[in-house]
């Protein structure tokens, strides 16, 4: 169900890379805040969760799985309407 990349993001020891972004500071002082407030020691290591959150719905998003096709099988098994369309507008709305 899973596209193979997001199957290889499940591994801890993957190759890394650094990037470098530049962002107004303001914008730094409150990723400082709301990392401390979500639990993240450092605010980079929030960013990277974002980063992630972000790629993982997209991928899944474009990843060619038939929402049609999965919709019905939601259905076949009895999930009702409305949880479905709830559901449904969650993944396409951020």
């Amino acid at each position: 169900m899973f596209p193979e990349s997001s199957k290889e993001s499940l591994h801890e020891n993957r190759p890394m890379v650094s990037i470098t972004i530049s962002v107004p500071a303001d914008v730094e002082d409150s990723m400082k805040k709301i990392a401390l407030l979500r639990g993240f020691t450092e605010y980079q290591a929030m960013l990277k969760s974002y980063i992630n959150e972000g790629l993982r719905r997209d991928e899944y998003r474009y990843s060619g799985i038939s929402m049609a096709r999965f919709i019905e099988a939601l259905k076949e098994y009895g999930v009702p309407d409305t949880v479905i369309q709830q559901a449904t507008r969650n993944l396409i709305e951020p």
